[in-house]
């Protein structure tokens, strides 16, 4: 087999966006004989793939983008994007699942049938092959809403379309000092949750928040005060100045029963410690040595709440192989009280965080019966700085 991925590249930069992945199925499919080639993408409900197609150009001159939900329990699709390996079912013919993944982030599953069974050669073409398209797909979701269209086995309202542009473009990330994965999981009145990260050369910038209300309202006290952190990170303030300049922000635009609460951590990767800022929200747990606790910090008064307040910077302690779990109240509070956090997060522990984070979200969804009271939102944060924990890329 004869797979050159720099020409195959080429020509999805040469097709319009909403074209690349069809110009990239075409090219993978001639060159390893297949006779069917499909990009499933994540949805947003975290539990199944949106088979991704378009039909043939009607006289008119137009098309239809079309999609098929894929559950992920207990199928194949499921199993790939679970242990990001490459699945294979033999029978008359054979299928074949690769996870397309970057960094951690799960963007979803190519689909092969191919009329015999595949070689070693095909098998690591393939494996390269879905790595590539990952990069595909990132290219171009900038320039077109197919992507996010196809996700969409929901639809969102206007607050929550606000309350998801707040959110970083992946929810999982990787890198040899940490992985770190998060999910929001909305009511059915958003309550203006959010969540936060970016990585520097030396330092990683994490945020969870919760802006009291609902609907708009909430989301957009979520807009500024996210607004306010990312501007003061990116003008290379600290930890303190972030947070000042995000309550300044608020304290200057808000009703008097008005607030965000929010935690605000800065890592610095070197020197392997972590600060953090707690605004009168739910503590952090860590899982440490298979024991998980709450971790104790000061609280300070939420965001909003007074213009001339002076955020106390704490430590948050870290060691090589601490599991960090932020959370907002809607996983702790309302209907969602019953579920033993604690309990949940020692089951998953030898999970990948972009696994815990769903399996923890999925017992409170069931706990409530499916109907949340408030917005759910984890991230898990584990530290692997001093373990000599090396990332590879290889599929």
């Amino acid at each position: 087999m004869q797979l050159d991925l720099s020409a195959m590249l080429a020509a999805t930069e040469d097709a319009a966006p909403v074209d690349a992945i069809g110009v990239f199925a075409e090219h993978l499919s001639y060159a390893i004989g297949a006779t069917e080639v499909s990009f499933l993408i994540a949805d947003f409900s975290g539990q199944s793939l949106m088979r991704l197609a378009h039909t043939s150009r009607r006289p008119d001159g137009g098309g239809r983008e079309t999609r098929t939900q894929v559950m992920l329990d207990g199928t194949p699709h499921g199993e790939a994007l679970k242990t990001q390996t490459l699945i294979m079912e033999q029978g008359d013919v054979t299928h074949m699942y690769a996870p397309v993944t970057n960094r951690g982030e799960a963007i979803g599953i190519l689909e092969m049938v191919l009329p015999d069974p595949p070689d070693d050669g095909t098998l690591a073409g393939v494996s390269y092959a879905a790595h590539a398209l990952a990069y595909v797909v990132i290219a171009n979701r900038r320039f077109t809403d197919l992507f996010e269209w196809g996700q969409r086995s929901v639809q969102l309202s206007l607050a929550a379309e606000i309350q998801h542009r707040l959110l970083p473009a992946a929810y999982t990330c990787e890198a040899g000092e940490f992985t770190l994965a998060a999910w929001l999981e909305p009511a059915g009145n958003v309550a203006g949750d959010t969540f936060d990260f970016s990585m520097e050369r030396d330092l990683l910038h994490i945020s969870m928040t919760d802006a009291m209300g609902h609907e708009v309202e909430a989301a957009m006290l979520a807009t500024v005060l996210v607004g306010a952190l990312r501007n003061a990170r990116r003008r290379g303030g600290t930890l303190a100045e972030q947070v000042g300049a995000a309550n300044d922000s608020l304290s200057s635009l808000l009703e008097p029963d008005q607030f965000v609460t929010g935690q605000v951590v800065r890592i610095d990767l070197l020197r392997e410690s972590a600060m953090i800022v707690n605004a009168g929200h739910p503590g952090p747990f860590r899982l440490r040595n298979g024991h998980v606790e709450m971790v104790e910090l000061r609280a300070d008064p939420p965001f909003g709440v007074s213009a001339e307040h002076e955020y106390v910077v704490q430590e948050l302690p870290l060691i090589p192989g601490d599991r960090l779990i932020f959370l907002t109240d809607g996983m702790l509070e309302r209907n969602a009280a019953d579920v033993d956090i604690q309990s949940v997060l020692a089951q998953s522990r030898d999970l990948h965080p972009r696994e815990a984070v769903q399996h923890l979200i999925r017992n409170v969804v069931e706990s409530t019966g499916g109907t949340l009271q408030d917005d759910a939102t984890v991230l898990c944060l584990d530290w692997h700085r001093g373990s000599e924990r090396k990332r590879s890329i290889a599929p």
